[in-house]
């Protein structure tokens, strides 16, 4: 499954006890069509609040429905803020979380200087102005294989906090809407959000391009900035190729 997700009232993706989870939901719904206890496995959590263009989730299921058929059913029966946007029969061995290649996140910045009230649950308000050029010249920073360790959730599952980002790249469009997006072979919890943090905080004039290869090499998430808000963050694809 390719899922879409508005997570505003969600705790996340990964079922919980405190509250209502996207896995939790789009579970519920299946079993109903099949009739079986069903189990989704996404291709990795996204946290509450953060929403998603392009989860993709695997389940089992003996249920002998068609694709059309599940695909027109599970959304007849799922809220409105979560939509499953294609549904395929794929071979028994594919893992939804093990064989993943790449993520793609974005994150969305309204940098201007009245509060937005459409954008509020999907972008993050900053209202002081952003130097996109000081931005830019520390992206390359980020490019490589690193050990994250300052970018990351003291929480962080793991000791490995060495991850590769493929591609980091900035823009902004005439609405003042600030757009970042980021490819990694994975992403440990808070990363992409703390990476942006560091980023708005280069953008204020509060570091500069030395600072941040400080706080990188330091591997000390005390060194970094706050983590940004969820709201401005969505998981926009997963790659397997």
């Amino acid at each position: 499954m390719v899922v879409e997700y508005d997570g505003t009232a969600y705790c996340g993706w990964q079922r919980q006890e405190n509250g209502l989870s996207i896995q939790q939901v789009l579970e519920a719904s299946i079993g109903r069509m099949t009739g079986e206890a069903i189990r989704v496995i996404g291709s990795g959590r996204t946290d509450a609040g953060v929403h998603a263009l392009g989860q993709v989730a695997h389940f089992h299921t003996a249920a002998l429905l068609g694709e059309r058929n599940f695909l027109m059913g599970i959304n007849s029966l799922l809220p409105a803020d979560i939509a499953v946007r294609e549904i395929r029969e794929v071979d028994p061995s594919f893992h939804a979380r093990f064989d993943v290649k790449s993520k793609v996140y974005i994150y969305r910045v309204c940098n201007r200087s009245v509060r937005p009230a459409l954008e509020r649950l999907y972008a993050w308000f900053v209202w002081e102005p952003l130097d996109l050029e000081k931005i830019e010249g520390v992206l390359n920073l980020f490019r490589g294989t690193h050990d994250f360790t300052s970018f990351c959730s003291t929480h962080t599952d793991g000791p490995d906090h060495v991850r590769t980002i493929r591609a980091i790249a900035v823009e902004k469009d005439d609405k003042g809407i600030i757009q970042f997006s980021l490819e990694a072979d994975g992403f440990l919890r808070y990363m992409a959000r703390t990476i942006v943090g560091a980023l708005v905080d280069v953008g204020r004039g509060k570091y500069t391009r030395g600072d941040v290869a400080g706080i990188l090499a330091a591997k000390d998430r005390r060194k970094a900035s706050l983590t940004a808000p969820p709201q401005g963050l969505f998981l926009k694809e997963v790659i397997y190729g």
